[in-house]
């Protein structure tokens, strides 16, 4: 860890005056909803969750929606695949007697509501609910959902995982390059990054060139889970002294609109422009080696979806592609920056980790 004052030297910009671009990268990026959308149908429509188990039949039905972002960038014979979904299907079942009439039915809806490239490495959370009005033989149902059925659905998502990291839609477009920091275990974790959070991302459109933004601008988004509530990411965020405490350095912010800002000795600066407490942040946000005059646009959205787990969705648009010295990787180093430099070191110095 840095001592205070000297900040952390992966996100502090070295300033290059013989103008090389150290980092020439080229991206091309291919839109992968659709082709999730569909894939994911095909894996989990249809699966038989229960065959008899207690009496028990029951077996997914459709798939509801699939929702968020999904894509693959390929950069300098690397791919570089990201998704940050919230999928719904619907199931059905049934209660037989002795001799296989049903004497009860029953439907429900199981929800992912998280998966993404950044926990590929992990089973992602499944909720199983039941239609009210189901009674205790749809409560039944349920709890065999839950016991015989979520393994099964958590195999036909790591098939999904596997098949994304391989390229998914873009499998043609990418014959012959490397997926970038996959893991031993089937990933689709993009550039090397990785936490126990949430868009990145991805959570995601890191290093995209960016839709209705300025021309020949990059744009980020991701998604971060915190185990505690909105209040506590919030004050970590515009807390000036919180914010000295997890970077190591110095800095000049608070929860005011209006207020100019200064984190990492300097290295990252820019307004807040916009507060909601607990709900909204929004800055004018650029790194010092910046062109003059040009800043990004960061949006942080806090949500609570249940007490002590919160979701930090951030979007930063408008991010050159080249600094003052015609350097290029910068939007690399700002999202390895948010990751790794601000939402890891909130989890870790102040535990709201899982």
């Amino acid at each position: 860890m840095a001592k205070m004052g000297e900040g952390d030297k992966r996100w502090i910009v070295s300033e290059r005056q013989d103008g090389r671009n150290v980092n020439n990268y080229h991206w091309t990026e291919k839109d992968c909803l659709p082709w999730s959308q569909r894939r994911l149908g095909e894996l989990l429509s249809g699966i038989q969750m229960l065959q008899g188990e207690g009496g028990c039949w029951a077996k997914t039905t459709t798939l509801d929606s699939c929702k968020g972002d999904a894509y693959i960038n390929i950069r300098k014979g690397k791919m570089i695949p990201g998704y940050e979904l919230t999928v719904k299907l619907a199931w059905e079942g049934e209660v037989r007697d002795g001799e296989g009439a049903a004497v009860a039915r029953a439907r429900g809806a199981i929800v992912i509501p998280y998966l993404a490239d950044e926990n590929a490495d992990e089973d992602p959370e499944i909720k199983v609910s039941v239609a009210e009005g189901a009674g205790p033989a749809g409560t039944r149902l349920r709890d065999a959902v839950v016991s015989k059925g979520r393994p099964l659905i958590a195999e036909a998502l790591r098939m999904f995982v596997k098949e994304f990291a391989a390229g998914g839609a873009a499998k043609d477009e990418v014959k012959g390059t490397v997926p970038a920091a996959t893991s031993a275990k089937p990933s689709a974790s993009s550039a090397g990054v990785s936490n126990s959070g949430a868009s990145s991302k991805g959570e995601a459109e890191k290093g995209s060139e960016q839709k209705g933004g300025k021309a020949g601008t990059k744009s980020i988004k991701m998604t971060q889970k915190f185990y505690c509530r909105a209040r506590d990411v919030f004050e970590a965020l515009l807390d000036e002294r919180r914010v000295k405490a997890f970077t190591q350095s110095n800095a000049s912010i608070a929860a005011e609109k209006g207020r100019a800002f200064s984190l990492f000795d300097g290295a990252v600066t820019g307004v807040v422009q916009d507060v909601v407490p607990y709900e909204l942040i929004i800055q004018k946000w650029r790194f010092s080696n910046w062109p003059d005059g040009v800043y990004s646009t960061v949006c942080l959205t806090l949500e609570e979806p249940e007490e002590g787990t919160t979701l930090v969705k951030l979007s930063q648009t408008d991010i050159p592609d080249e600094d003052r010295y015609g350097n290029g990787g910068i939007v690399e180093t700002a999202e390895h920056g948010w990751r790794e430099l601000i939402f890891q070191k909130i989890r870790v110095v102040f535990g709201y980790g899982a």
